[in-house]
């Protein structure tokens, strides 16, 4: 943000803070977010590369267009364990996926 427009926001009385204050997530909460939001993206950069549609890889791993939507989205309803099993499917390795999480 602007220095200056935060200088006149707090100026005003608003208080300006991260997502994390305002939703009261501790930093180990943050950072498990943070992760499946990395596998996410890397999922969706990871399928991009294989010029492959969310449908070709759903069908690839065994489940729903919309599921693997809510994967690359990193949607809370989908587990790491689903996120890691779809990037090694895809061809991650180990190293791969120790970067990722590093």
């Amino acid at each position: 943000m602007n220095p200056e427009k935060k200088r006149r926001l707090e100026k005003k009385g608003w208080k300006i803070g991260g997502v994390e204050e305002f939703l009261g997530l501790t930093r180990e909460e943050t950072a498990y977010i943070d992760l499946k939001i990395s596998l996410g993206e890397s999922l969706n950069s990871m399928r991009d590369e294989r010029n492959m549609t969310q449908i070709q890889l759903a069908k690839l791993l065994k489940t729903s267009q919309s599921r693997v939507a809510k994967m690359e989205a990193g949607d809370p309803s989908v587990s790491l364990d689903l996120l890691i099993r779809s990037l090694m499917t895809l061809g991650a390795t180990r190293t791969d996926l120790a970067r990722l999480i590093a």
